[in-house]
Formats: structure tokens, C-alpha cells, sequence
């Protein structure tokens, strides 16, 4: 609480805050210029009888004759001053040009301006944006036609002008050694009339003519509280205590009822903070699935399907080379069982000729018959022998292709086995280089087999071993990892613990920095509303005193055609009539006097509060933004 008060207790009055920490900005200011402007000085009259007024109020002479410096007065005194902006800069001039276009355009200003335009602008239109400019400041403002040269200088010089403007210069405005200079006296006029409408529109004057708002007794009783607060703690701080917690609280409940607090409205904000941050949690739950892993699975499964589709490819292609080699080899049979029949045709119409040609006796064709009986009966025995070798070498190709059915179904299972482990082919992960596929070939033999067998099976045994050995490797890094895990988890519920610390301390810095920012809209606003009834307090008093000025000066006039018309009455009269006009003119130029030291007086006093409390504004803000910076500093090393 002490902090949220700190700028109340700190502050020499104990009125509310007027103004805020940002109220004078820069666009008030001279470009690249951040010198203060002088006080507002109000043009004043050449005579009474004078029918030009450019000015809503002049200064005025006191009996004494005497001039008195108001507190809208000008910078400085009589001396020269020289102009410390950097008017032959290009860069510079080319700036204040845009901030001349940018001010017409918004103003509506009725011609047509542009950047280009205004780079040597003509005495025309000099004088056009001048009383265009100048008329923002008085409205009843109408450009002579005659010596324009001397009067722009004038009116400048009445309004409080530090620098000197040549009337030469009015003769040549557009010229590259003149424009400068004119152009800084029209910027300076363009801040004369933003810092005019400003004060215009706040009306920021006396804090002592309230129109008696809620908003100036919400701050009275703020104060109030306050007061009884700081000095019922400092007596317990008198008395040796170091904690007010009591005294705070209390505080805070008044505070409460003063600003009707909803603790209702609270509770519910801060248990949709709760549903809101549960939510929040659930979604980083969610969003910690890796959705990559799920999709690296995936494609490593479908690498394993694209190999064994290309393995069972080169399957096929093999088998197909194995059939088509096949068919070659029946081919080349057909062929040479082609070539064997035509010798057997060739042979047999050889032995029918010599048949037929030869002669034979009954011996030989007796001896023929017995041959031809003897050949038949060996034929008889010859083919129940073949009927008995091909019936036993049909049963031996049944039994051999039975067992060859098996050895394929058993070389199947070891195939896909041996994928599964990723055995074959060659190039397969588990291969290490060596060839594990066994290939179906009538070439083999038993030995060969054996052989083959004997060597997958040592390849298999050392393979078995490296994967053990791998297995007990990969157990022990599983252990290490998972004791690993167990630490990260315990770091990461260690971290979620201090981000919810931090997140603590945000919100109660936010509700803070929003609790702060309340209070001084609130002191702001009650400020405004002072200056506003201050600023028609002084409006008022500024009315008053010229009626009774305008009256004194009827008076005048009135007395002095009396005069001529009384002029033979006695000299004791007309020396009443002096003293009276007189005393009339002494007390309204006095009570001028003292509404004019008065202004002054609270003008310093407003000048010197709002300095001290944007000094401390500035101090709290950026104490505000070191604990930002090291919170974030804090957040970014997590």
C-alpha cells in the first residue's frame, strides 16, 4: 500500500493529482528542439480608440504608469537573444515544413498547400497561412492591407517572440536566406496556438473555486483515509512496531467501500482464471504429443512393407528366371528327341529297304523267327521290367515331391523369419554383409546342404551373441535413461512450480500497475475539473474587470463633456470629479494587479507540482520497467 501512495504522500499539496505523467508532449515542442516555450503573451491595444484589436485582453498601465509583467508575459527582457535552433539546416528547415503542411491540413486550412509549395512560398501566401494561423489565436483578426511588413513583425514581437524578425525579410519571404527565419516564427506560432488550445480545452487554472463534483470528494475522502492511515502507523511506528498488517488491512477495506470493490466480481475473475489456466495446461499437455515420432513410425513401417514387396519381387523375378531356364532345358529335350526320331524314321526305312531287297532261305527265315520269338519274349520281360522301373520311379518322384514341398514350406517359414529379423537380403539391417537367404537348387547335394546349414547356423550363433550383448547394452541405457527422466521430471515440476510463483507475481503486479493507473485517472480527472472551474472563475474576473475598465473609461469620457459643457461651475467641483475618476481608476488597476500577481502565483505552483510529479511518475515507471526487464530476463533463462 505503501508504494500505490506513494505519489500522494510524496506531493507538498494534499489535493489530488491535477495532471498526468505524459500531459507536455513533444508535439508541442519545436522540432529537434526541447527548450520550453515562453509564457503566452497577450498582444496589447495601440489606444483606446484604436478600431484594430488583435487581442482578447491587453495588458494594462497602473495609476503609477508603471507596466507590470503578467504572468503570460514573454521570454526574457529587452536584450537580443540569438536563435539556437538550426535554421540553416537543411534537414531541419525541410522538417519544420512538414510539420507547417501537417498543422494546415489540420486545421483546414482552405487553400491548397503542399510540401513542394512551401519550399519558397510568395509574400501571398506567406501572409495567408499567417492570418490563417494567426486567427486560431483571435478570430476577430483581419491582415491589414497596408504596411503588412511592419505588422506581422509587431504582432510576433506582442505575442512574445525572442527573436528579432526584420522588416526586410517581409519584402522577400521566399528568399533561400529569409525563408528559414520566417519559417522558425511560423513554426513558434503554430506551438503558441497548440499550447493555447491545450490549455483552452483543459481549462487549468485554480484548484480553489470547485464546483463541488463527486470526483473532488472521492479525492478529499481519499485523502482523508489516507492521512488517518499514515498517522495512525507512524504512531505504531513510534511506539516500536515494525508491521502494520492490521492497519493495512483496515485500509484496504476502506478503500473498498470507497471505490465499491465487487468481491463478487472478483471471486468470479479469479475462478475464471483458474478454469482458464487449467485449460491452458491441458492444451500444453496436448500439444506435447509428438506428432512426428507417430508419423517417423509410420514411414518406418512402411519401408519394412516397401522391402518385403521388393523381396518378394526378386522372389517372383527369380522364379520366373528359374521357370524360364526350365522350359530352355525341355526345349532343348524336344529338340534333341526331334533330331532322335528323324535317325530312328531314317534308320527304320533303311532296314525296311534292305528288307525288301534281301533274299532269305526257310533255314534263315526259321532262324529269323526263333530271333524274332527270343527278342520278343526278352521285350515282354524288358517292358514288365520298364512298367516296374517306371511305377517305382513314379512312387520315388511322389515321395520326392512331397518332400520337396516340405523343404520349401520349412525354407518359406525360414525366409520369413529371416525377414522378420531383417536377416535378408544381403543389404538388410541385421545382415552385417552376409548372405543368409538359401536358394532352391537341383545342384545341390547333401553335402552341399550341410555345408550351408553349417554356416548359417555359426552365423546365427554370433549373431544371437551380438544381439544379447546388444539387449544387456540397451537395458543398461534403458535403467540410465529412465533415471533420467525421474530427475528431468523433478527439475520440470520444480519449474512448474517457480512459473507458477512467477505468474503469481505478474498478476499481483498487474493488479498493482492497474490499481496505480486508476488512482491516477482518477487524480487526473479530479484535476481537470479544477482547472476547468478555475478557468471560468478567471474568465469570469477577466470579464469583470473589463466592464468595469470600459466603464471607468465611459466615466471618463462622460466627465470630460461635462467639463466642457460646466466649465464655468467652481473648481471645487471638477477637483471631485478628478479624485473620483482617480480612485476609480487606482482600485481597478490595483485589483488588476493583484488578479494578475495572483495568476502568476498559481500558475509557479502548478508548474512546480506537476515538475515533482512527473519526476516521480518517471522514477515509479522506471522502477516498473526494471522489474519487467529482470522478470523477463528471469523467464528467458528458464
Amino acid at each position: 500500500m505503501s508504494r500505490m501512495n506513494r505519489a500522494s504522500s510524496s506531493r507538498l499539496s494534499e489535493l489530488p493529482q491535477r495532471v498526468e505523467s505524459n500531459r507536455m508532449s513533444m508535439v508541442y515542442a519545436t522540432p529537434q528542439s526541447k527548450q520550453s516555450f515562453g509564457k503566452l503573451n497577450i498582444p496589447k491595444p495601440q489606444s483606446v480608440t484604436s478600431e484594430r484589436r488583435t487581442s482578447f485582453f491587453g495588458s494594462r498601465t497602473s495609476g503609477a504608469g508603471m507596466a507590470r509583467n503578467s504572468a503570460f508575459g514573454a521570454f526574457g527582457g529587452a536584450e537580443k537573444m540569438k536563435d539556437p535552433r538550426p535554421l540553416h539546416d537543411k534537414a531541419y528547415v525541410q522538417q519544420c515544413i512538414r510539420q507547417l503542411c501537417e498543422f494546415l491540413s489540420e486545421k483546414g486550412f482552405p487553400g491548397s498547400m503542399s510540401v513542394k509549395s512551401l519550399q519558397s512560398p510568395s509574400t501571398k501566401e506567406f501572409l495567408k497561412i499567417f492570418e490563417f494561423i494567426y486567427c486560431l489565436l483571435d478570430p476577430t483578426f483581419q491582415m491589414p492591407t497596408s504596411k503588412v511588413e511592419e505588422e506581422v513583425p509587431r504582432i510576433l514581437k506582442d505575442l512574445g517572440y525572442p527573436f528579432v524578425l526584420s522588416k526586410s525579410s517581409m519584402y522577400s519571404v521566399g528568399a533561400p536566406h529569409t525563408w528559414p527565419q520566417v519559417l522558425g516564427a511560423v513554426v513558434w506560432l503554430i506551438d503558441t496556438v497548440k499550447v493555447f488550445c491545450c490549455m483552452s480545452d483543459q481549462d487549468l487554472l485554480f484548484a480553489d473555486f470547485s464546483d463541488g463534483s463527486t470526483e473532488i470528494e472521492d479525492g478529499v475522502e481519499f485523502n482523508k483515509l489516507f492521512l488517518d492511515y499514515t498517522a495512525e502507523t507512524y504512531n505504531k511506528f513510534m511506539q516500536g512496531a515494525d508491521t502494520f498488517d492490521e492497519e493495512d488491512a483496515d485500509y484496504l477495506a476502506k478503500l473498498k467501500r470507497l471505490y465499491n470493490v465487487d468481491e463478487g466480481l472478483l471471486a468470479s475473475m479469479e475462478e475464471k482464471y483458474r478454469i482458464l489456466s487449467g485449460e491452458v495446461e491441458r492444451l500444453e499437455k496436448e500439444s506435447q504429443t509428438d506428432r512426428l515420432m507417430v508419423k517417423r513410425t509410420e514411414k518406418v513401417k512402411l519401408q519394412t512393407d516397401l522391402q518385403k514387396l521388393q523381396s518378394y519381387r526378386s522372389n517372383l523375378e527369380s522364379f520366373k528366371a528359374n521357370l524360364e531356364n526350365k522350359a530352355s532345358g525341355l526345349a532343348e529335350e524336344l529338340e534333341a528327341s526331334g533330331l532322335q526320331v528323324e535317325t530312328l524314321k531314317q534308320e527304320e526305312s533303311r532296314l525296311q529297304h534292305i528288307l525288301s531287297t534281301q533274299k532269305f532261305t526257310p533255314a534263315d527265315i526259321e532262324r529269323i523267327n526263333w530271333e524274332k520269338r527270343e527278342l520278343q519274349q526278352t521285350i515282354n520281360s524288358l517292358s514288365k521290367s520298364l512298367e516296374q522301373a517306371e511305377q517305382h520311379m513314379w512312387n520315388e518322384e511322389i515321395a520326392l515331391a512331397k518332400a520337396k514341398e516340405t523343404a520349401e514350406v520349412k525354407l518359406a517359414e525360414y525366409h520369413k523369419l529371416a525377414r522378420k529379423l531383417k536377416l535378408i537380403p544381403v543389404s538388410a539391417e541385421n545382415a552385417c554383409g552376409h548372405d543368409f537367404e538359401i536358394r532352391t537348387s537341383t545342384e545341390y547335394g547333401p553335402s552341399t546342404m550341410v555345408q550351408c546349414r553349417t554356416q548359417i547356423q555359426q552365423l546365427l550363433r554370433k549373431l544371437i551373441t551380438d544381439v544379447d550383448e546388444e539387449c544387456s547394452r540397451l537395458t543398461d541405457m534403458k535403467l540410465s535413461l529412465e533415471e533420467s527422466i525421474e530427475q528431468v521430471n523433478s527439475n520440470i515440476s520444480d519449474k512448474a512450480n517457480d512459473l507458477k510463483q512467477l505468474r503469481e507475481q505478474i498478476r499481483r503486479l498487474d493488479e498493482q500497475l492497474e490499481q496505480d493507473m486508476q488512482d491516477i485517472a482518477h487524480e487526473e480527472q479530479k484535476w481537470s475539473t479544477e482547472m476547468e472551474s478555475v478557468e471560468t472563475h478567471r474568465k469570469l474576473l477577466e470579464k469583470k474587470v473589463t466592464l468595469g475598465y470600459d466603464e471607468s473609461v465611459e466615466q471618463l469620457k462622460a466627465a470630460q463633456q461635462q467639463y466642457h459643457l460646466v466649465l464655468q461651475e467652481t473648481n471645487e467641483e471638477r477637483r471631485t470629479v478628478v479624485n473620483n475618476l482617480a480612485s476609480v481608476l487606482t482600485t481597478a488597476a490595483n485589483h488588476l494587479s493583484i488578479v494578475e500577481k495572483f495568476l502568476e502565483d498559481q500558475h509557479k505552483r502548478v508548474d512546480r507540482v506537476y515538475a515533482e510529479a512527473f519526476r516521480e511518475d518517471e522514477v515509479d515507471i522506471q522502477k516498473m520497467k526494471d522489474i519487467m526487464e529482470s522478470f523477463i530476463a528471469k523467464v528467458n533463462s528458464m
